[in-house]
């Protein structure tokens, strides 16, 4: 038997691999979003949780070094570096736990609408239902700390400086909103291009996967990126114990969400997406 002829488009069209495992994950979470919905919902609210917990870490850790001091210099750089590792395993033990994250989500139904395999209408419920997990979970870890004194001293001051610096970004104006909204672009550009990458099938073991996806958070948390999730989960932490400007933050949000999808599902979802459609290349079989 003479062996299939090589595909002259493989090359030219690497991608296809990576549509089709996103395209099996879109309809995995269609179906759970929409027979599973309570199903769907716990998935989210774990992510959440998740998020809470790091993100918590990663204030205690700038805490600590920040309270250190090296011939009259602060270590507090050193401990955001060590903060923004310590915060990348979020993205690590979401993926692994099969828990739902509305940012990746948003490269995901992006592809899958391209595709034709969802609609905008059914992919605006599904983000719509994993950021409502998202934000259960958030909240649930929230309360939590609110009875504890697991962010009591310093690391409560970190958060209290974080959330200052966020919500000025709303009160600044246009100038403000600008730049949240590219910090918030670049943040999710940064966490699908790593998802791209563990999706595509070229990287075969657990641990560069993980340490893609540990980078990838890396940079956002170092940098000052804005993620609509993490500052939600942040939010409702300092909200509970220390009351917060309900109108301001939710315009941070807002902001981040909007940036969030153009970085996540439009420069990474809809552009690879367009990048390997290889059917307007492909001939016609005739009828």
């Amino acid at each position: 038997m003479n062996a299939p002829a090589p595909d002259p488009l493989a090359g030219l069209f690497p991608g296809r691999y990576f549509i089709s495992t996103v395209l099996e994950a879109l309809e995995a979470k269609t179906t759970m979003s929409g027979r599973l919905t309570r199903r769907y919902l716990q998935r989210a609210a774990m992510a959440g949780v998740i998020i809470g917990l790091l993100y918590a870490t990663y204030y205690a850790v700038v805490a600590a070094f920040a309270s250190v001091e090296a011939a009259g210099t602060s270590l507090q750089p050193l401990g955001r570096m060590a903060g923004a590792v310590a915060f990348g395993w979020a993205l690590v033990f979401i993926y692994y736990s099969r828990s739902e994250l509305l940012t990746s989500n948003m490269m995901i139904v992006s592809i899958g609408a391209y595709h034709r395999r969802t609609t905008w209408r059914r992919a605006v419920r599904l983000l719509g239902l994993c950021y409502l997990g998202n934000l259960v979970g958030g909240l649930f870890v929230a309360l939590l700390v609110r009875f504890s004194t697991l962010v009591d001293g310093a690391a409560l001051d970190q958060m209290l400086a974080s959330v200052d610096h966020k919500l000025a970004y709303v009160s600044a104006g246009p100038v403000g909103w600008g730049d949240l909204l590219v910090r918030a672009v670049l943040c999710n550009f940064c966490i699908n291009l790593a998802m791209l990458l563990v999706y595509n099938g070229l990287i075969k073991d657990d641990l560069t996967k993980s340490l893609v996806m540990i980078v990838s958070v890396f940079i956002f948390a170092f940098l000052g990126l804005e993620h609509s999730v993490a500052n939600t989960v942040l939010f409702s932490i300092v909200g509970l114990r220390e009351g917060l400007d309900l109108g301001l933050a939710a315009g941070n949000v807002a902001l981040a969400l909007v940036g969030n999808f153009v970085g996540g599902g439009l420069l990474i979802g809809l552009y690879y997406a367009w990048v390997n459609d290889d059917s307007r290349w492909r001939p016609t079989t005739p009828a």
